[in-house]
């Protein structure tokens, strides 16, 4: 109980100064919250330091290049939501709640999980600030920036690094083996860009002549679908990508 007391209270800190730096909005806190006091309290410092290890750096590379995105109509600026948060960490709360339910091999499916969540993060925050137009990753045709499926070399060496920075925090307090968390997250990644560039719902500004993947562009004009299923947005796509991060390093690891 005073595991999970402190688990709670150092999950609120961090969500309240997420809230107050406005990276989360309210409900993006409160999921924070939860999500954190279930990785705090089951999985101890070890899996805080894997929490740590995607939340920080994603944190921080989210304000560099501001300013550049902000021109480019990056929709994903905002604060995060509730549904962002579950859809970056749900699956990986339940894998560590699990792993110390007896379950222990699922500890390498945790930060699968979040490697996979890094990697995302990276490529896009990175890739956006290429000088290089990104390509869709299945049809290699040139695509706005920062929309799901596009590619950049700088994105994927981006990508690659945020794995490996999940990946090496886990094997340093010995949640899962490197190499296995850095496939699980690396792969993860690769299924948010084949899922984004094929499933996940495209749609189009008649105001601004612009794609974009919401039901309403940022000018506040109602968006018309053009492609992929139109239940499938940008929460659902992180969703999968850490599924398969955590598939990925847990079958690796041995489960």
């Amino acid at each position: 109980m005073t595991q999970l007391a402190l688990a709670a209270a150092l999950a609120g800190a961090v969500a309240l100064l997420a809230y107050r730096a406005r990276t989360l909005t309210i409900g993006g806190a409160i999921a924070a919250f939860v999500v954190g006091t279930a990785v705090f309290g089951a999985g101890g410092w070890r899996a805080a330091a894997v929490l740590f290890a995607f939340f920080i750096p994603s944190a921080v590379l989210s304000r560099v290049g501001s300013q550049r995105k902000r021109t480019l109509g990056d929709e994903k600026q905002a604060p995060r939501n509730a549904w962002q948060v579950f859809a970056n960490g749900g699956v990986a709360a339940v894998c560590i709640v699990a792993a110390s339910r007896g379950f222990a091999p699922l500890a390498a499916a945790f930060a699968g999980a979040f490697a996979a969540a890094s990697a995302d993060t990276w490529g896009t925050e990175v890739g956006m600030l290429s000088r290089r137009n990104p390509v869709s990753i299945l049809t290699l045709r040139p695509v706005a920036a920062g929309l799901s499926g596009g590619v950049t070399l700088l994105g994927s060496v981006a990508s690659a690094g945020g794995a490996i920075c999940v990946a090496l925090t886990a094997w340093l307090v010995h949640l899962g083996p490197f190499w296995a968390v850095a496939l699980g997250g690396i792969a993860g990644a690769l299924a948010d860009s084949l899922v984004g560039a094929s499933l996940q719902a495209l749609r189009w500004c008649p105001t601004c002549s612009r794609e974009c993947e919401t039901d309403r562009h940022s000018c506040g004009t109602p968006a018309v679908l053009r492609r992929g299923v139109a239940w499938i947005a940008n929460d659902a796509v992180n969703f999968i990508a850490t599924i398969c991060g955590a598939l990925i390093a847990g079958a690796t690891a041995g489960i």
